[in-house]
């Protein structure tokens, strides 16, 4: 039994970046010989075994065959004859596809080294078109590591519109496209994410309420006016609830769209709540001068303000970015300080609850709110 340590922590280390999972491959091992070790098996297409101390990854070295459509349509293969060698060749990526022994050699038998040092998104081998998730990732790590300057090679890109026009991207499930959708938005540059989805043809396929964001064909150099909001946002916030919603006032289309995308990839409530506030109520920020003390408190109770103060600040994010994606130049944003004010004066009001019940309770502090917010502006 041999144990080498695989894809992205040894990826990870040549670019000297912090390291956060470490995934093993062993080789020459059996299921039986694995758990007789302690390690706990929880994969079911193929043995993968968590490590009875560190809980790391421990999958068996495998080789694929495709036998059908889609991510899942893989016949396995995970004998003790396997190679290390075969196991590399069966990913995706020739930057995921090295490995380190025991003692810090590096095996890297598709040239991932190079590719690393060339910024190169390299293909390891024709059966990179089995496995349609592939576009996916490949847009991933091209938005992760487009500040290093990588980008994808021509043969890649070839291959990758090979898939959509084999209608592959189409067995892609809503719940993984969403997955790689967050870990696109985590990166430093989410916007690229979707310039390689266009660049392959299968924006429209996955996401088609951006596909008029790409309608003149240039896929280089207009990320700002791509995804405006999305990359204004980028500067402010690295949460990813609130880079979808910046994403969402981006996308064409009406309101309902929103509701039909989030139940489609069964997006959390969080991320879908977020995302339709932004879209109903930043132009009402952005004019918050022009509104009633009516109108602001009601915008404050759609955004839960009174108990949810986080939630305001996420919004008032999105609502930044908005107007900053509209003037690149602006200094500050006076409507979010503002709708904090309005709120701290809403919060602050004192009623008189005496003898009355709950309903005139209510009527009570919504007018107390009202005055509250007269009286500040």
């Amino acid at each position: 039994m041999e144990i080498f340590l695989v894809g992205g922590a040894v990826r990870d280390k040549l670019l000297n970046l912090p390291v956060s999972e470490h995934d093993w491959v062993v080789v020459g091992a059996t299921p039986e010989e694995m758990l007789a070790k302690g390690y706990t098996q929880v994969g079911k297409d193929f043995p993968v075994f968590l490590h009875p101390d560190t809980k790391d990854e421990y999958a068996l070295a495998r080789t694929e065959r495709k036998s059908g459509h889609g991510y899942t349509g893989f016949d396995v293969c995970a004998d003790p004859d396997v190679s290390l060698e075969d196991d590399l060749q069966r990913r995706d990526l020739t930057i995921n596809a090295m490995a380190e022994a025991a003692d810090g050699t590096l095996i890297d038998p598709c040239g991932g080294e190079e590719d690393l040092a060339n910024g190169l998104l390299r293909h390891v081998s024709p059966a990179f078109v089995e496995d349609p998730v592939r576009i996916l990732r490949v847009a991933r790590f091209a938005a992760r590591f487009a500040h290093h300057g990588f980008h994808v090679a021509h043969g890649t890109n070839t291959l990758m519109r090979k898939m959509v026009e084999d209608g592959e991207v189409d067995y892609l499930v809503p719940e993984r496209v969403w997955a790689e959708l967050v870990k696109a938005l985590a990166t430093r540059t989410p916007v690229r994410f979707f310039d390689v989805l266009n660049g392959c043809h299968a924006l429209p396929v996955l996401f088609p309420q951006l596909a008029g964001r790409y309608a003149d064909g240039d896929t280089h150099g207009h990320d700002e006016t791509r995804l405006p909001v999305l990359s204004a946002v980028t500067g402010l916030s690295e949460s990813t609830e609130v880079r979808f919603a910046a994403l969402a006032r981006d996308m064409s289309g009406s309101g309902e769209w929103l509701d039909a995308f989030c139940t489609k990839h069964r997006v959390p409530n969080s991320y879908r709540q977020l995302a339709r506030l932004a879209c109903q109520h930043c132009e009402q920020v952005h004019d918050i001068e022009t509104l009633s003390a009516k109108d602001i408190l009601a915008v404050l109770v759609r955004l839960d303000a009174f108990r949810r103060g986080e939630r305001v600040d996420d919004f008032l994010l999105v609502c930044e970015a908005d107007a900053r994606s509209r003037n690149p130049e602006l200094s500050a944003y006076a409507p979010a300080d503002r709708l904090r004010t309005l709120l701290a004066a809403a919060r602050d009001v004192n009623v008189d609850t005496r003898g009355k019940n709950g309903q005139e309770i209510g009527v009570a502090i919504r007018q107390a709110r009202i005055e509250a917010i007269n009286k500040s502006l």
